[in-house]
């Protein structure tokens, strides 16, 4: 009996190791299993390179890094965006159009009026002189009467996928003398974009000048121009416009600009670069792209409220054409309208859109006799 004992418990003794063995070969092969698996997800995961037209510093880049930094993580680690301010990979708009197209980079976040000598329609893909006023009316337009998918089948021709616009701000002027009136724009030299925008104001007596963003403060701070058009209140203060202008025009209440009220970035990106991802994915980024619209645009419009308190403090004065002038100013634009969009069959497709938004009762921007007339009827 104690020899079989001891035979049983050498048995056991001889066993156990062989379990622990087991174990710890079971364990190895645990961790090889979470090894592969993270090494797959790693291989699996989509990187996309995009390029904003903001700088680095500014807080339009603050706002696009932290949306695209916090894609991965909305995706599960299937996408990740990694962000690259102005001029960072692409040294200038060009660059950044073709980069975008040739795949160098997988998108970008432009202003989109930055391609009308590419893309014509564009010119009417955000605001121009009198058109829809408020942010609501385009996401309206876009995403309520076809012209989001219209304007998808345009970039399509080009390379390119248009996920969709980014609302930002409004376009502003600052003078060195009041401006009540479209009658006091008359002589006055003013830096203002150039197409649609200078070809308006020149109908009103204004002599349009351009010039890079850099260049307005030393123009205005020397006098060789009156006025100048720039971008909203937040970033006109940090340029330092308090210290050379005394004015603001804004238009009717309730609208900060009648040239260039609405205007919109987006997200686009290279075609072959979306049609790679999943549909799901797809669907997440065109939701996250409408979430970080409206966050880019409230924080901006917060920045402009407190910019504005800062100018009145150092005594800068907000003027406002009225709402007579605000219709003069439509009827002029309107033949121009009409001009452009004759140049290209997809800008004409936009404004058609557009057109029969402005001429539905709910909006009652323009009638049957401003289009007659645009057209010399």
């Amino acid at each position: 009996m104690i020899t079989n004992n001891k035979s049983e418990q050498t048995m056991v003794e001889r066993a156990a190791p062989k379990r622990g063995r087991l174990k710890s070969l079971a364990v190895a092969a645990a961790f090889v299993s979470i090894g592969l698996l993270a090494s797959f997800q790693a291989q699996a995961a989509t990187t996309w390179k995009i390029q904003s037209v903001w700088d680095a510093g500014t807080v339009g880049y603050d706002l696009f890094e932290e949306w695209a930094n916090s894609m991965e993580e909305k995706s599960g680690g299937e996408l990740i965006i990694k962000p690259y301010p102005a001029k960072s990979v692409a040294a200038d708009n060009n660059g950044l159009f073709e980069a975008v197209r040739n795949g160098v980079l997988q998108g970008m976040n432009p202003f989109t009026l930055y391609w009308s000598g590419k893309i014509p329609a564009t010119v009417f893909l955000s605001s121009y002189p009198a058109g829809p006023d408020q942010p609501h009316h385009w996401d309206i337009m876009f995403y309520s009467m076809g012209m989001l998918e219209k304007t998808r089948e345009i970039y399509k021709k080009y390379g390119l996928f248009y996920v969709g616009p980014i609302q930002h701000d409004a376009n502003i002027i600052h003078s060195k003398r009041p401006v009540n009136s479209l009658e006091d724009l008359k002589g006055m030299k003013m830096r203002v974009p150039g197409g649609m925008v200078a070809e308006v104001f020149q109908q009103f007596g204004v002599s349009t000048v351009s010039l890079p963003g850099s260049d307005i403060f030393p123009a205005l701070e020397k006098g060789t121009i009156d006025a100048a058009d720039y971008v909203g209140p937040a970033v006109n203060y940090e340029l330092g416009f308090s210290q050379v202008t005394d004015y603001i025009m804004f238009g009717p209440p309730g609208v900060m600009s009648v040239y260039q009220p609405v205007d919109l970035m987006d997200l686009t990106v290279n075609l072959r670069a979306w049609n790679a991802l999943d549909p799901e994915l797809q669907q997440l980024v065109e939701d996250e792209v409408r979430n970080y619209s409206q966050k880019h645009y409230l924080t901006i419009q917060k920045r402009n409220i407190e910019a504005m308190k800062k100018f009145v403090a150092e005594g800068d004065t907000v003027t406002r054409l009225g709402q007579d002038d605000l219709e003069k100013f439509r009827r002029a634009a309107i033949p121009i309208w009409f001009n452009w969009a004759s140049k290209d069959d997809d800008a004409k497709a936009i404004l058609d859109i557009q057109i029969e938004y402005m001429m539905n009762p709910t909006m009652g921007y323009i009638t049957e006799e401003d289009l007659k007339a645009a057209k010399g009827m």
